[in-house]
C-alpha cells in the first residue's frame, strides 16, 4: 500500500508522529510538501514542490504518481484538506471533491450548508466591518461568538459579552486572521471561499468532540469525548474525558445531528472530526472537519472506544471501507489536557522521567521547540503540547493528568511579539481550568 501525505506548507514537525503511525499500520508513506524542510522525511520518499501554488503541487504529485502509482492521498492538516482534494481529483484517486472540501474548510460555507438542510446550528452572519458586527450582535443578543471563516485551533475565536468587548476584539481578530499560520499554510491558486469574520449566536451547553466516519449512506460515531473545560472569553481545547457521559438517547440524537450535517456538507466517504454543543437540550453543530481530530484524540478513540481514526484515514484514502462499528465504549477512562504556558519565547521545556515513563500516560507530545514564540489570546492560541492519561474513573484519570502535567517545566524569555519584554521566567505548565467530577456530567 503506497500512500501520499501532503501539506501545501509543512507545519513544522507536527504531523511526523502521525506519519509514523501510518507506516506502523503497514503503509509505505511518501510525503510531498509544497514548501518544507529538506530533512523532514526519508529522502527516497520525500519531495518538496518548491511552491505552495496548487498548480505546482499538482504537477509535482502527478510526476511522482507516474513513477510510484500511489493508492491514495491523505492529510492530517486542516490547512491541506482542499489541496488534497485537488490533488486526488487530478490523479484520479479517491477523494471528497474540491467543492465539498471547500465547504468543509470554510466556516461560512459550512454554516450555509447547514442552514439549507435545517441542521441545528447557531445563527450566523459574515460581517464586513465593525458597524455590521455591532448591528448583528445586537440582533442576535449577547453573548456572541466572533471567529474567522478560515480559522483552526480556536485562533482568534472570542466570546463577547458586550459591545465594548466587540469593539476591542474585532480589530484584533481582523489583523490576526491574516497572519494566522492555519491561513498562511493554505495553498495559493485555489478558491477557499470568503476570508473574513463571522458573528454567531452563543450556544450555551456542554461540548463534545467526535471522531466519525461517513461511508455512502451510513455515518458511524467511532469515538465521543467530553470537553470539560471551564470556559472564559477564549477557547482552548484543553481538558477532555472519555468515555462520554451521554446517555443512549443523547448519543442517538448526536448521531442524527452528525449524519444530517455530513450530508448537508456533501460528505460521502471521509473520516470526520465533529464538534457538537448541546443547546436547549439538543445537539447543535459547531463544525465537521474532513480529517481526524488533532492532539491525542486518535489515542482517545482507540483506548476508550476501540476506533482508530488513523487506520480509517488510510482506508478511505485508497477507497476501502474501514473496519468500524457504531459507538461502543471500552469502559477505560481517559483524560487529557493541553499543556499551556504564558506567552514568550521558548528557551527550554523539561519533562522529568516520572512523567515520560509513567504507566498512566498514553500520549505525551511536546510540540513547542526552543525558539518558538508562544502567543496567547488575544494574539494567538499556541500551546506547548499534550498529555493524556488513563484511570479507573473520571476523577482518577483527571487527577493523574493534572499531577503529571504540573511536573513539566517551561522556561520562557520575553518576546516582543508575544508578551512584554522581561527576564527569563521558569515555572510549571499552567493549566487554565481544574474541573471537578461534577463538570463532566449534566
Amino acid at each position: 500500500m503506497k500512500l501520499l501525505g501532503l501539506e501545501a506548507v509543512q507545519n513544522a514537525t507536527y504531523y511526523q508522529s502521525r506519519y509514523r503511525q501510518v507506516e506502523g499500520f503497514g503503509a509505505d508513506l511518501y510525503v510531498l510538501n509544497g514548501l518544507g524542510e529538506v530533512d523532514f522525511w526519508p529522502a527516497e520518499r520525500y519531495r518538496i514542490a518548491g511552491s505552495k501554488h496548487i498548480a505546482d503541487i499538482i504537477a509535482a504529485a502527478r510526476s511522482w504518481h507516474a513513477v510510484e502509482r500511489f493508492d491514495g492521498v491523505l492529510t492530517f492538516s486542516e490547512s491541506a484538506v482542499v489541496a488534497v482534494a485537488a490533488v486526488a481529483e487530478a490523479l484520479g484517486l479517491p477523494g471528497v471533491g474540491v467543492g465539498t472540501a471547500r465547504t468543509c474548510r470554510n466556516k461560512l460555507l459550512m454554516r450555509q450548508a447547514h442552514e439549507r438542510a435545517d441542521v441545528p446550528r447557531p445563527q450566523f452572519r459574515l460581517v464586513a466591518d465593525l458597524p455590521m458586527a455591532l448591528e448583528t450582535a445586537a440582533r442576535f443578543g449577547y453573548p456572541v461568538i466572533l471567529k474567522p471563516t478560515l480559522g483552526a485551533a480556536s485562533n482568534f475565536v472570542f466570546r463577547l459579552d458586550s459591545p465594548d468587548e466587540l469593539r476591542l476584539r474585532f480589530p484584533q481578530a481582523l489583523d490576526g486572521m491574516q497572519r494566522m499560520s492555519w491561513f498562511t499554510m493554505e495553498p495559493d491558486g485555489v478558491d477557499l471561499g470568503p476570508h473574513g469574520l463571522l458573528i454567531e449566536s452563543f450556544l450555551a451547553g456542554r461540548e463534545l468532540l467526535i471522531e466519525a466516519l461517513a461511508w455512502d449512506d451510513e455515518v458511524y460515531l467511532g469515538s465521543i469525548v467530553d470537553r470539560v473545560t471551564v470556559e472564559g472569553d477564549t477557547f482552548d481545547d484543553d481538558v477532555h474525558h472519555a468515555p462520554t457521559s451521554l446517555d443512549p438517547d443523547q448519543v442517538a440524537a448526536v448521531h442524527r445531528a452528525v449524519t444530517a450535517a455530513a450530508r448537508a456538507q456533501g460528505i460521502r466517504r471521509s473520516v470526520m472530526h465533529a464538534e457538537i454543543r448541546f443547546h436547549d437540550g439538543a445537539p447543535h453543530l459547531l463544525e465537521i472537519a474532513i480529517r481526524p481530530g488533532g492532539g491525542g484524540l486518535d489515542y482517545f478513540a482507540r483506548i476508550s472506544a476501540g476506533y482508530c481514526p488513523i487506520r480509517a484515514t488510510m482506508d478511505v484514502a485508497r477507497g476501502v471501507h474501514p473496519a468500524v462499528t457504531h459507538y461502543r465504549p471500552t469502559g477505560v477512562h481517559t483524560a487529557g489536557t493541553c499543556l499551556i504556558s504564558g506567552p514568550g519565547r521558548v528557551e527550554e521545556v523539561t519533562v522529568p522521567a516520572s512523567v515520560a515513563e509513567s504507566d498512566r500516560v498514553f500520549f505525551l507530545k511536546i510540540t513547542a521547540q526552543p525558539g518558538d514564540v508562544i502567543r496567547r489570546p488575544p494574539y494567538g492560541n499556541n500551546i506547548l503540547g499534550f498529555l493524556c492519561t488513563t484511570g479507573t474513573s473520571f476523577d482518577d484519570a483527571m487527577r493523574a493528568a493534572y499531577d503529571l502535567a504540573n511536573r513539566i517545566e517551561v522556561r520562557l524569555s520575553g518576546a516582543a511579539d508575544a508578551a512584554p519584554a522581561g527576564a527569563d521566567v521558569r515555572g510549571p505548565v499552567v493549566l487554565t481550568s481544574v474541573p471537578g467530577a461534577g463538570d463532566a456530567g449534566g
